[in-house]
C-alpha cells in the first residue's frame, strides 16, 4: 500500500476511536464510529481477492446497520427527552436498540456471525486491528451507558457469547477463526460483569487487548494461518513457541497466569451478588475455550513438523 494512503488510513482509524471515546454527544460518537468503519474497509479489501472483497462487504454492511441503529436509538432518546448527552439515556426502547447496535459492533452473540467470516477473509495484520483497536470505541460507549442498560439483557448476552465462543472454536483449524471465537468468548465475560462492576470490565478489556495483540503478533511472525502451520513454530524460534504457549494458556484463564485474574474477579463479583448459577455456568463455559487453547498449545509446543 502507498505509504501516504497507509498513514492516512491509520490516522483516520486512530482519530475515529479517539473522537468516540472522548465525546459526550451522540452525533460526535456516531461520526467517530463511521470514520473508524470507513478507514478499515480499504485495509480489509487491499488483497484483491474474492474472499477479501466479500469480507470487506460483510464488514461494511454490518457496521453500517449497527451505526444506523445506534443513531436511531439516540434520536428516539433525544425526541422524548430533548437531550443528546450519552450519559442521559433514559428511553427504554432506545436502551434496547443501543444494546443491539453495540453488540453487533463488538460481535457479541447472537449478533456475532459476521466476525469469524470477516477475519477469515482478512490478513493476520487486519485481524489484529479488528480484534483489538476496533473494539475500543464500542466498548467505551458500552462503559459510558452501562447505568442505562438492562442488566439481565447484558448477562444473557454475556452468557450466550461465552458459550458460542467456546463451542464455535472447538472444531476450527484456521487460526484467524479461532481468534474470532476467542474474541467472542472474552467479550461475553466483559458483558456479564459490566452492569455489576464496570471497573472489572475495563481491566478485562485491557488484559484481553494485551493478550490478543501479543498472540496475533506471534502468529504474524511465524506466518501461522492454520493449526498445521503452528507445528513449525518451534523450528523457527523455540523462544517464540514457548512465549506463544504461555500466551495461549493465559488466554484460556489458567492460574497463575495473567488471564486468570479477570475471570477470578468476575466470578468473585457474581458470587458476592448471589448470582452463583450464572457464575457456575460461566466457569464451565471457560472449559470449552480452554480446550481449543490446549489444542493450539499442543500443536505449537509438543509437535514437530515432518
Amino acid at each position: 500500500m502507498n505509504p501516504f494512503m497507509a498513514s492516512l488510513i491509520l490516522s483516520s482509524l486512530a482519530l475515529g476511536t479517539i473522537i468516540t471515546i472522548s465525546s459526550f454527544h451522540w452525533i460526535l460518537a456516531w461520526i467517530g464510529l463511521e470514520l473508524n468503519t470507513l478507514a478499515i474497509i480499504p485495509v480489509i479489501a487491499k488483497q484483491h481477492h474474492p474472499r477479501a472483497t466479500e469480507a470487506a462487504t460483510k464488514y461494511f454492511l454490518i457496521q453500517a446497520a449497527a451505526s444506523a441503529t445506534l443513531l436511531f436509538s439516540s434520536t428516539i432518546n433525544a425526541w422524548t427527552t430533548g437531550i443528546w448527552d450519552i450519559m442521559q439515556l433514559t428511553n427504554p426502547s432506545a436502551c434496547v436498540m443501543l444494546t443491539a447496535a453495540l453488540s453487533m459492533k463488538l460481535g457479541l452473540a447472537p449478533l456475532h456471525f459476521w466476525l469469524p467470516e470477516v477475519l477469515q477473509g482478512s490478513t493476520l495484520k487486519t485481524t489484529l486491528i479488528i480484534t483489538t483497536w476496533q473494539k475500543l470505541a464500542p466498548a467505551a460507549l458500552l462503559y459510558m451507558t452501562h447505568a442505562s442498560l438492562h442488566p439481565t439483557t447484558l448477562l444473557s448476552l454475556g452468557l450466550l457469547s461465552t458459550f458460542v465462543g467456546g463451542w464455535g472454536g472447538l472444531n476450527q483449524t484456521q487460526t484467524r477463526k479461532i481468534m474470532a471465537f476467542s474474541s467472542i468468548a472474552h467479550l461475553g465475560w466483559m458483558a456479564s460483569i459490566l452492569s455489576l462492576s464496570p471497573h472489572i470490565m475495563i481491566l478485562n478489556l485491557l488484559l484481553y487487548l494485551l493478550m490478543t495483540f501479543s498472540t496475533i503478533m506471534l502468529l504474524i511472525f511465524s506466518s501461522s494461518k492454520t493449526m498445521k502451520d503452528l507445528s513449525t513454530t518451534w523450528a523457527i524460534s523455540p523462544a517464540m513457541a514457548a512465549l506463544l504457549l504461555v500466551l495461549l494458556m493465559s488466554m484460556g484463564g489458567l492460574p497463575p497466569l495473567t488471564g486468570f485474574i479477570p475471570k477470578w474477579l468476575i466470578l468473585q463479583e457474581l458470587i458476592s451478588h448471589n448470582i452463583t448459577t450464572l457464575a457456575t455456568i460461566l466457569a464451565l463455559s471457560a472449559l470449552l475455550s480452554l480446550f481449543f487453547y490446549l489444542r493450539l498449545s499442543y500443536t505449537t509446543a509438543l509437535t514437530l513438523s515432518p
